[in-house]
C-alpha cells in the first residue's frame, strides 16, 4: 500500500512543477520517521555521511563537514586533509554522525517550492549556548554581591559604624570624601619623572618648610618614594627641618657637592643611596654647608644631578633658595616642570612673590609663571590689620592656583618639621599642595 505521506509529497512537487522524490531513504531517519509533509521540515534528522550535500557520493579524502561547508559556500567539495595512509571507512559501514561540536551539520529539507534543500544546524547545546545572548546577570560581574561602601572614618558616621560593629555603615561623609579624593590626585600613577622648583626672592616665608611638608605628604600617599634636592646656595637646611638638626649632624655629612664628585660612578639607586638622606620615604640630597663653596653649584652641574634623579624617581623637588638670578637657576628653571612660589601674608612677601611671577614671564617662562602654585604660609601671625583677603585676591588672578597654610608653631619655629605634630588644617594644606603640583604632570 502506498505510503500516504509519500504521496502527499509527490503531490507537492507536482503542482509545484518539480521532479518528484523518490530517494525517500535520503530524507528519512535512520529509526524510519518520516518528514512533516505539511511544512516540509523534519526537526530531527540524522545527515547521511555516505554522501554529499548535493547528492553525490562522498570521495575517498572528502568528510562530510568539509562537503557541507563547500555546499554552503557554493563550491565542491575539497580533500580533507587527512594523511594517505588513512584510508576511510566503506559508506556501507558508516554509522555515526560527525561530532557536531567540530563542524556544523547540514540536514535536508523542503523548500517553499517543494525543492529539496540543505539548512545549517547546530544540534548541540553548547553550541545554542555559545550563540544566543549573555543574560546581564551572567554577563555583569559584580552584581552577585552589592558593592560595599567605604568604611566612615571620624564624626557621627564614624562613630556609628564603631558602635554597630560595622552594620550600620552610612558611607563617608562630604570631608572625607574630599580628603580621599585629595589622596587619588596625589598618588596618580605618572609616565616619566618631573620636577618641581620651590622659589621665592625673599627668605624666612616658609619655602623650606613647605618643601619639607610636600615632600613628606607626597611620601605618605605615593607609591614610589619623592626625592627633594637643597640646592639653596647659602646653606640650605632642607636636611635639618626634614630630620632635625641633631640626627643630621650624626649622619653622614655627604652633600651635592661629594654626589657631582663621584656622579661618574654612580650606576645603581643602592650606589646613589650612599650619597641621600632618609626621612620615612622622603629621600634627601643634603645642600653644600662650606660658605665658600655652596654658591658654585652651576647650572650644568645641577642639570647632571637633575638627570641622575630622572632615572629613578618619577617626583623630584627642588628647593632653590631665594632669588632667581644665582648660578644654578638658569638649569633648575630649564628642567622644571611646574614652580611653587613661596610667599607670605606680609606685604613685603606678596609683592615679591607678584615680582617673581612678573619676572619669570618677562625671561622666557610664561608657561612656568601661568601654572605657578603660591603658597602663602602665615608664618608670622600677622596682625589683623593686614587683609589676607585682599592680599590673596592680589595674587591669585597670576597663577594656577593659590594655597593658604595656617599659622602653625610646627612650621613658624624654623627647626624639624614632622606631619604627626602638624595641625589638621595645615596637613591639609600641604596636601593640597601635593595633588595641585601632581595634576601639573602632564
Amino acid at each position: 500500500m502506498p505510503d500516504p505521506a509519500d504521496q502527499n509529497a509527490r503531490a507537492h512537487a507536482e503542482d509545484a512543477g518539480q521532479p518528484q522524490l523518490r530517494r525517500r531513504r535520503d530524507l528519512r531517519r535512520a529509526d524510519g520517521e518520516q518528514w512533516d509533509a505539511q511544512t516540509g521540515t523534519m526537526p530531527a534528522v540524522t545527515p547521511n555521511p555516505s554522501v554529499q550535500p548535493d547528492g553525490k557520493p562522498l570521495t575517498r579524502r572528502t568528510s562530510w563537514a568539509d562537503a557541507a561547508a563547500a555546499a554552503d559556500a557554493g563550491k565542491p567539495a575539497a580533500p580533507s586533509r587527512r594523511p594517505e595512509s588513512a584510508q576511510p571507512a566503506s559508506p556501507d559501514t558508516i554509522s555515526s554522525v560527525p561530532d557536531p561540536a567540530d563542524a556544523d551539520v547540514s540536514i535536508p529539507t523542503l523548500a517553499t517550492d517543494g525543492s529539496p534543500e540543505f539548512r545549517r544546524a547546530r544540534p548541540t547545546v553548547a553550541s545554542a549556548i555559545a550563540e544566543s545572548p549573555m543574560p546581564d546577570f551572567i554577563s555583569s560581574p559584580g552584581l552577585f554581591v552589592k558593592e560595599q561602601k567605604p568604611r566612615p572614618v571620624g564624626g557621627f558616621r564614624g562613630a556609628l559604624y564603631k558602635v554597630t560593629g560595622g552594620a550600620w555603615n552610612l558611607g563617608p561623609g562630604a570631608k572625607q570624601r574630599q580628603e580621599d579624593e585629595l589622596a587619588r590626585r596625589i598618588s596618580r600613577q605618572l609616565q616619566g619623572s618631573y620636577n618641581t622648583a620651590i622659589l621665592s626672592l625673599k627668605g624666612g616665608i616658609g619655602k623650606t618648610s613647605t618643601t619639607v611638608g610636600v615632600g613628606l605628604t607626597l611620601a605618605e600617599y605615593r607609591g614610589d618614594a619623592p626625592c627633594a634636592i637643597d640646592a639653596n646656595p647659602d646653606s640650605g637646611d632642607l636636611v635639618e627641618r626634614a630630620l632635625g638638626e641633631g640626627i643630621y649632624q650624626q649622619a653622614s655629612p655627604r652633600t651635592i657637592t661629594d654626589l657631582l664628585k663621584n656622579i661618574e660612578s654612580i650606576d645603581s639607586l643602592t650606589a646613589l643611596a650612599r650619597y641621600m638622606h632618609h626621612a620615612g620615604r622622603l629621600h634627601l640630597i643634603a645642600g653644600e654647608q662650606d660658605p665658600e663653596v655652596s654658591d658654585s653649584l652651576t647650572a650644568a652641574e645641577y642639570l647632571r644631578i637633575r638627570k641622575l634623579i630622572s632615572s629613578y624617581y618619577s617626583v623630584a623637588l627642588t628647593d632653590c633658595g631665594t632669588g632667581v638670578t644665582h648660578n644654578a637657576m638658569s638649569g633648575i628653571l630649564q628642567s622644571a616642570d611646574n614652580l611653587v612660589i613661596a610667599a607670605g601674608y606680609a606685604v613685603s612677601g606678596a609683592k615679591r612673590a607678584r615680582s617673581t611671577l612678573h619676572w619669570l614671564a618677562s625671561h622666557g617662562y610664561e608657561d612656568l609663571a601661568r601654572n605657578a602654585i603660591v603658597v602663602i604660609t602665615d608664618k608670622d601671625e600677622v596682625s589683623s590689620r593686614v587683609d589676607k583677603d585682599a592680599i590673596e585676591e592680589h595674587l591669585s588672578g597670576i597663577c594656577r592656583e593659590l594655597i593658604a597654610v595656617p599659622h602653625d608653631r610646627g612650621v613658624a619655629d624654623g627647626d624639624l618639621v614632622t606631619l604627626d605634630v602638624l595641625k589638621p588644617e595645615t596637613r591639609r594644606a600641604y596636601k593640597e599642595i601635593a595633588a595641585a603640583i601632581v595634576d601639573g604632570y602632564r
